[in-house]
């Protein structure tokens, strides 16, 4: 019996087949998670230089076929990514380390900027950071509009595709989660009618390089037993999430009813989980959308400070949903204290927006073989990408007019309201840093980060000196 024990004991604390230790695939996804600044693309290829081409662990085979998978998901792709190759590398602990460790960086920095934010916020200094950033984001999201347009674009049904998203989403007032529904549905029955125009794929590429084969590398080519597909695991980890992700929202809504700010804010960030396709700036135009003009946590400007947060902190972009989480209880605190209301609206934003990350992972990964060279799913994401592109121009717009001028008309339409800005009250010293920083990384090719930073120290010189 004693034997038996120790046998058993020693398998679960030896090294698996690959003879990669947790402890040095923790190391190396806190490495991946304090470099992961650039948005998805730039993560993405954080992690697949340090585990392709660096430690050889897996291979780009595996890595792009993952990458594949975690683009039909909603959610952060690069944050899926992680806890894909976390899981498939040492089960389910290290997908929880894997992606765990990709959001806690940018969760601790985001929070503390958020505390100087509405603690300091009325500083010159803070206030000039902030303006600048904010003319700097409006570059961001044009290269962004620029960027996924020249990837997905590619033919005149995808460009109707974006076109008509940008349409709904701008003159109509449409929701987001209506049009991404839209889009793949065109898209998986383009797909499965054949049509030449909806073949193809989106995402983000790895490094380019050359290939490290899955035969060379230290998982190999053979699929590890706890990969395979097993009904009752599947059942029993989705069940788990399930309860970790919905039983708050419940509990929330019995305790204190459907109009308290917690209660929404799960429910809202809930619902996002589920639609955001597309990345990061898509979300923003639908998060911008309900949490400035429905729900009135905060005002457009900013919504653009927030972005900027994300922007110069690591982890995905999408962690400025906390920002929106945070102000939105700082502002509604009832009997609490603003700062712990503010807090923990920001964690309750956080753990609402990636449980389910990890619920479509470990339900899912085990099957992604049946996903492999499906036409129809594929076409699904195609269409999704394009569509994505006019809503991430009409955030670029949005952004814009909130940014360059300092009053905006609402005009009402057939269907809601359009904003309009009033053309003299244009800020020019917002149009001067936004232009420069649109040069910057449109013809110089500059990094965002540096723009960034660059642009934010222009904004504290132009309010000090002024």
């Amino acid at each position: 019996m004693s034997s038996n024990a120790s046998t058993l004991s020693a398998a679960a604390t030896s090294a698996p087949d690959h003879g990669i230790s947790l402890g040095e695939a923790t190391r190396q996804w806190t490495k991946i998670a304090a470099l992961s600044f650039g948005g998805p693309a730039g993560q993405i290829a954080v992690m697949h230089r340090i585990l392709v081409e660096e430690k050889k662990w897996i291979g780009e085979e595996r890595f792009l076929h993952a990458l594949n998978y975690c683009m039909l998901l909603p959610g952060p792709e690069a944050q899926q990514l992680a806890v894909y190759i976390g899981w498939l590398l040492h089960k389910t602990k290290g997908g929880l380390i894997a992606g765990i460790l990709f959001v806690l960086p940018g969760f601790l920095s985001i929070l503390a900027l958020s505390y100087i934010y509405v603690l300091l916020g009325k500083v010159p200094l803070v206030e000039g950071l902030f303006f600048g950033l904010k003319a700097a984001v409006l570059a961001v999201v044009v290269q962004a509009v620029i960027r996924v347009g020249s990837r997905a674009l590619k033919n005149g049904v995808m460009r109707g595709i974006a076109a008509a998203a940008f349409v709904a989403i701008f003159f109509l007032d449409a929701p987001f989660p209506l049009i991404v529904l839209a889009a793949g549905l065109i898209g998986y029955l383009g797909g499965r009618s054949g049509i030449a125009q909806f073949k193809g794929g989106g995402g983000h590429g790895p490094a380019s390089g050359n290939i490290i084969h899955d035969r060379d590398t230290a998982l190999g080519e053979a699929l590890p037993d706890h990969a395979r597909p097993n009904l009752r695991w599947s059942l029993q980890i989705s069940t788990v999430l399930l309860l970790l992700w919905l039983a708050p929202v419940l509990t929330l809504f019995l305790a204190l009813g459907p109009d308290d700010v917690f209660a929404r804010i799960a429910s809202f960030f809930s619902q996002m989980a589920v639609v955001t396709f597309g990345g990061a700036y898509a979300v923003l135009a639908y998060v911008a959308q309900e949490a400035v003009g429905t729900f009135g946590w905060l005002r457009p400007g900013e919504m653009l400070d927030g972005l900027g947060m994300a922007e110069t902190t690591p982890g995905p972009l999408i962690m400025v949903t906390q920002f929106v989480g945070f102000l939105a209880a700082f502002r509604d605190a009832g009997t609490l204290p603003p700062l712990l209301a503010a807090t923990i609206g920001a964690i309750l934003t956080t753990w609402v927006t990636f449980v389910p990350c990890f619920l479509w992972i470990f339900a899912g990964a085990p099957f992604i073989e049946r996903l492999r060279g499906n036409r129809a799913l594929s076409s699904a994401l195609t269409a999704i990408t394009a569509a994505v592109v006019g809503v991430i121009l009409n955030l670029a717009l949005w952004f814009a007019i909130h940014t360059l001028f300092g009053k905006v008309q609402a005009v009402a339409t057939p269907t809601g309201s359009l904003d309009v800005p009033v053309l003299a009250s244009i800020n020019l010293p917002a149009l001067i840093l936004s232009t420069a920083a649109l040069i910057a990384v449109l013809r110089f090719k500059a990094g965002v980060l540096p723009v960034l930073l660059c642009s934010a120290a222009a904004g504290a010189a132009f309010i000090l000196l002024t």
